[in-house]
């Protein structure tokens, strides 16, 4: 039987891949940069509001913010930040496609970073699993934007790989730090550890990203109040994404979270095979064995 947090991270991915869909909705009618924001600034009230429901459910007390907690936060929603708005330029880039194959090399970031910072141990095993997994993410991203694996090495020191990787670097600092800020508050409940933790880092990405908006694109705010009935619904599918995956990465090794998340890519195939009917290239099925494969050895060394 599957744990817990397995259920939770795939549940996660599910929620994600709708969350990308309805923001599609977006797209043309606000910037980059405010659809980005649109994320954090319309899921804000839902994450309050789960901690409120959490903490009369349960009965339990809010933890207690400390220090530690803060500063995890705050470094994990400016790489989170950072991420997305480094991303949002590559895309100006000639060849974005391979910088962005790179960017998907986040989960073994993860694992060092956790390994490092949070002193999380892996096994061989898992090693092993994460490394295929990473290679499968690749493989199917390279196939999905026609690059062929030779066009990747040659391109290995360029500036769209470097940039590609820097993204993956700052994603992967947030997911460590959010698993970091949920553990430092020592909380005996799972649930109420995360939310704190969801909540506190949708209310520090809103108001950084809500200076960065209101500096360079003040516009956008009323565009951004136009667009309330669509944004509402990225907020509410967002909220149940970063429910999911902060709570597995407070019950979990990052990393584990992270390489079993990569189904998400899955589902987007499978979605676009059954709806779109379309055809699915041999790397992109190699890739995504890959990605089962290193999943299922992941699930037998956990």
């Amino acid at each position: 039987m599957f744990e817990s947090w397995v259920i939770i991270s795939v549940a996660a991915a599910f929620f994600q891949n709708l969350r990308s869909a309805l923001q599609k909705h977006l797209k043309g009618k606000l910037s980059n940069s405010a659809a980005a924001y649109s994320r954090f600034l319309y899921a804000l009230p839902f994450s309050l509001l789960y901690l409120l429901c959490l903490h009369q459910i349960s009965g339990k007390a809010l933890p207690a913010i400390n220090a530690t907690f803060f500063i995890y936060c705050l470094l994990g929603s400016i790489a989170q930040i950072l991420f997305t708005v480094i991303l949002l330029w590559m895309f100006s880039f000639k060849s974005f496609a391979v910088g962005t194959t790179f960017s998907k090399l986040e989960v073994i970031v993860v694992a060092v970073l956790g390994a490092v910072m949070l002193h999380d141990t892996l096994s061989i095993m898992a090693v092993v699993a994460i490394i295929i997994c990473a290679a499968g993410v690749v493989t199917l991203t390279a196939g999905q934007s026609g690059i062929k694996v030779r066009a990747l090495f040659q391109q290995l020191f360029s500036r769209d790989t470097l940039v590609g990787l820097i993204c993956a670097f700052f994603l992967g600092s947030s997911v460590v730090c959010f698993r970091g800020a949920s553990l430092s508050l020592q909380h005996s409940d799972v649930l109420m550890a995360a939310a704190t933790t969801l909540a506190v880092t949708l209310l520090i990405q809103t108001v950084l990203m809500g200076f960065w908006i209101t500096w360079r694109e003040a516009e956008q705010w009323k565009k951004l109040a136009q667009e309330w009935r669509w944004a509402t619904a990225v907020g509410a599918m967002g909220i149940l994404t970063s429910i999911g995956w902060f709570t597995a990465f407070t019950m979990q090794n990052a990393s584990f979270v992270r390489a079993v998340g990569n189904i998400e890519l899955l589902f987007t195939y499978l979605f676009s095979i059954r709806v779109f009917r379309e055809k699915v290239s041999k790397v992109e099925i190699a890739g995504m064995l890959l990605i089962v494969t290193g999943i299922l050895f992941l699930l037998l060394a956990g």
